[in-house]
């Protein structure tokens, strides 16, 4: 039997900040989808199609600044065809739509809550929490949501010297982190990734500017066992590189999330990331041998 991808959209409640954001979750289903639009962008989807029966490993993907969850539609959508849920929360404040808080400190702490609140609401729904292995998450985070997922999985970031910020303690459901050109700038002390003890992807971009490279390379230096870090340097990628590739309306030369080195093939990257990610994923959460050719080896 064929399995789709089955889509629905919820609503979690911040009750430290007093608002609610969306959080779009993708997973298997056996009813055929269809093309919905969703803005510029459209998904092969089964609007509020049945949830799949058996307990389901659950991914959150974490979008970059000012960005959108959609920008990571095709990566979700292959993940839930593979078998997982994953949700895809857009954070408040710091997102397409609203970059109130972009720049923020504000900004630093909410981030992580948004993905707590997300896991919470999403496990204690009384028709969605009985279909997740609620100790079997991964975090997939780009950029500043890469950032966030390292926060969340024990990270302490600083806002300068001396200034610690305040955000969510390390969630022990989580078992796995997919990072791709992570933000990591606020993690400078020795000991900021001491507490990140678990297995991480971690991809960053030849040509990136806006998280550089040493920025990946401080998660290689300070996470207690680079062991458990597999690590791959995207060769003639840019930082957006990791968002799906755009419809053609949107491919525009003043578009910078479009725009791609010269010579990068983005539609070629996305098939394997899908792959690769789907291997790590699997081997993480679930225990199996990922076919790991075209896969970066642990360093």
């Amino acid at each position: 039997m064929n399995r789709f991808v089955g889509c629905r959209r919820l609503v979690v409640r911040d009750a430290m900040k007093d608002l609610s954001f969306p959080v779009l979750l993708l997973y298997p289903t056996h009813v055929p989808a269809g093309v919905v639009s969703m803005g510029p962008y459209t998904l092969d989807v089964s609007l509020d199609a049945p949830l799949p029966g058996g307990p389901s490993p659950l991914v959150v993907v974490s979008h970059g600044r000012s960005g959108t969850p959609l920008a990571y539609r095709t990566l979700a959508s292959h993940l839930a065809q593979s078998g997982y849920l994953v949700a895809m929360p857009e954070h408040p404040g710091d997102n397409r739509h609203d970059q109130s808080l972009s720049d923020a400190i504000e900004n630093l702490e909410n981030r992580p809550r948004h993905i707590r609140l997300t896991l919470d609401t999403l496990c204690s729904d009384a028709e969605i929490g009985p279909r997740l292995q609620r100790d079997s998450v991964a975090l997939i985070g780009h950029s500043m949501g890469g950032y966030a997922a390292l926060a969340v999985a024990g990270a302490q970031p600083w806002a300068g010297l001396g200034r610690r910020l305040q955000v969510t303690t390390r969630d022990p459901r989580v078992k796995a982190l997919v990072l791709m050109s992570p933000a990591t700038s606020w993690f400078v002390p020795n000991d900021a990734l001491q507490d990140v003890t678990v297995p991480i992807f971690l991809l960053v971009a030849e040509h990136d500017r806006i998280t550089p490279r040493w920025q990946g390379q401080l998660v290689l230096d300070l996470v207690p066992d680079r062991a458990q870090v597999t690590y791959e340097v995207v060769e003639n990628a840019g930082h957006f590189s990791f968002l799906s590739p755009f419809p053609p309306s949107m491919n525009t030369p003043g578009f910078l999330p479009a725009s791609d080195p010269p010579g990068f093939d983005r539609e070629a990257f996305h098939r394997r990331l899908q792959r690769d990610v789907l291997g790590f994923l699997d081997a993480s959460l679930r225990g199996l041998t990922p076919d790991r050719a075209g896969r970066a080896a642990p360093c």
